[in-house]
């Protein structure tokens, strides 16, 4: 597979913190909705990539059960929403609440 996160692919993504992972992950969506509400359709796609490439990352990292359920959940619910039909009803706002509250975890504790 080829990674354009390549030095976070080869170890430098589990050195994060899962809130810091999360943060990141959430600013490649911010990417993908910027785009989006721009009507620019491949530069959307290219940010909604490179999120599900880190939240792979984070999934491919994690053992916990239940915050596996939920990574998994929060990739299927990321698919439906730029990719498919939006039957789960995500919005932009509700996407900036979900990120975001991770974005200020990080700030919080640094």
């Amino acid at each position: 597979m080829e990674y354009q996160h390549k030095s976070l692919a080869n170890g430098g993504w589990q050195k994060l913190s899962f809130f810091e992972q999360m943060a990141n992950i959430g600013s490649e969506v911010e990417r993908a909705i910027k785009w989006k509400n721009k009507n620019n359709a491949q530069y959307c796609s290219m940010a909604f990539e490179r999120a599900l490439e880190l939240l792979d990352l984070t999934i491919g990292s994690e053992k916990s059960g239940s915050r596996l359920r939920e990574l998994l959940r929060l990739r299927e619910a990321l698919a439906d929403y730029f990719a498919f039909d939006n039957i789960y009803s995500s919005s932009d706002e509700k996407w900036h609440t979900y990120f975001g509250a991770f974005s200020f975890a990080v700030r919080i504790n640094h």
